[in-house]
């Protein structure tokens, strides 16, 4: 049997996530800016408590930069896990 890689699953090296150095960030907003090398990355908080406002201020966190490659597999990991999401707890509206 093999990977998508075309790796016998016998070579594949065993992956150890080490999260000593994580640090965890809140963000309610994400926006994606893009080269013909890199795909980023930029979360941040709505500061807005009001409706009605003419300005929406957004306090910028964290960006991450990706080569396109990783971008896709971002991109196919989100999408499994919000179908995994909304099969549990029903569709999401935009």
């Amino acid at each position: 049997m093999t990977t998508e890689n075309k790796l016998p699953v016998e070579a594949m090296p065993q992956i150890t996530w080490d999260d000593s150095k994580m640090e965890t960030t809140y963000a309610n907003v994400c926006n994606v800016l893009g080269t013909r090398e890199e795909i980023m990355l930029l979360f941040g908080a709505n500061q807005a408590w009001q409706t009605q406002q003419s300005e929406v201020k957004v306090a910028l966190s964290n960006r991450i930069v990706l080569n396109p490659y990783a971008a896709k597999r971002l991109m196919t990991l989100l999408e499994l896990g919000l179908r995994e999401y909304e099969t549990r707890y029903g569709e999401l509206k935009l």
